[in-house]
């Protein structure tokens, strides 16, 4: 008798163990899903960021662009970075033409002025567009905070849904589909951070005959040149140097001075 009447005992400790542990993991989730709603919201209504970019160029076909590391600062919008590759375009500057293009497409994506005018300068340049797949677009057709925002109410879609579980047996079909619709919105939300990652990570060569080393030091020979206007993969960085990867998947160190990101690394407020 003492012995049945000890595990049972024990079976109910247990339990109820498991499920405050549970109930811990899941009003964790909740909390963190509420935190990261407050922060999204918070950036959403916060000031534009702003680059340190030249304005938009209206001068004529003739007159030469502005140089991109001089300039007021201006905001960061799909209108103003289309509007300063087709400046550079006009000016003969296929390069920096094509880096302002890949930064309002990632604004706008699949906007099909940015999309023909890029494709046309990489065309007149001899750069070959990267192919991208149907499966590739689909996941890169919403704007970046548009996506940012999906994510996050997709977390607290499946963080309400587990806690009002805990508080109420009622509504479960209700609560079926805020967790399955949430889940389907994280999915989405990682599965186009990863489309997108080439994208961030790239750059567009703006120097011609820019060397390649194999080592972050201006010494020695160069393993190969990369052409003006080519587009290549940051990996890594050291100091002055960048480390490049081509799409024919050679790799080795190129000057920070040669190689400009897609995204900038620096903002001015």
């Amino acid at each position: 008798m003492t012995r049945r009447f000890m595990y049972r005992l024990a079976v109910v400790g247990s339990a109820t163990e498991g499920r405050a542990v549970t109930d811990m993991l899941v009003v964790s989730f909740a909390v963190g899903a509420l935190l990261l709603a407050c922060g999204a919201a918070h950036l959403a209504h916060a000031e534009p960021s702003t680059a340190t970019l030249p304005a938009p160029a209206t001068a004529p076909a003739s007159e030469p662009a502005p140089d991109p590391a001089v300039g007021a600062a201006t905001t960061l919008s799909a209108n103003a970075l289309y509007n300063l590759g087709n400046a550079y375009a006009r000016a003969g500057q296929p390069a920096l033409a094509i880096l302002n293009y890949e930064r309002a497409s990632l604004l706008a994506p699949d906007d099909p002025d940015i999309e023909a005018n890029l494709d046309f300068v990489r065309t007149t340049a001899k750069q070959p567009s990267p192919p991208r797949t149907r499966l590739i677009r689909m996941l890169t057709s919403l704007p970046p905070t548009l996506t940012a925002w999906l994510g996050v109410l997709g977390v607290a879609g499946v963080g309400i849904a587990l806690t009002t579980g805990l508080i109420s047996t009622r509504y479960r079909r209700l609560r079926r589909t805020g967790l399955t619709v949430g889940t389907m919105l994280i999915v989405w939300n990682l599965a186009s951070a990863m489309a997108l990652w080439p994208a961030v990570h790239a750059a567009v060569v703006v120097t011609d005959a820019t060397p390649i080393r194999v080592s972050p030091v201006p010494m020695g020979d160069p393993l190969f040149t990369l052409p003006l206007a080519e587009t290549v993969a940051v990996t890594a960085a050291h100091e002055d140097f960048v480390l490049i990867r081509t799409r024919t998947g050679k790799t080795g160190w190129a000057a920070r001075s040669n190689v400009v990101p897609v995204v900038p690394e620096r903002f001015t407020p």
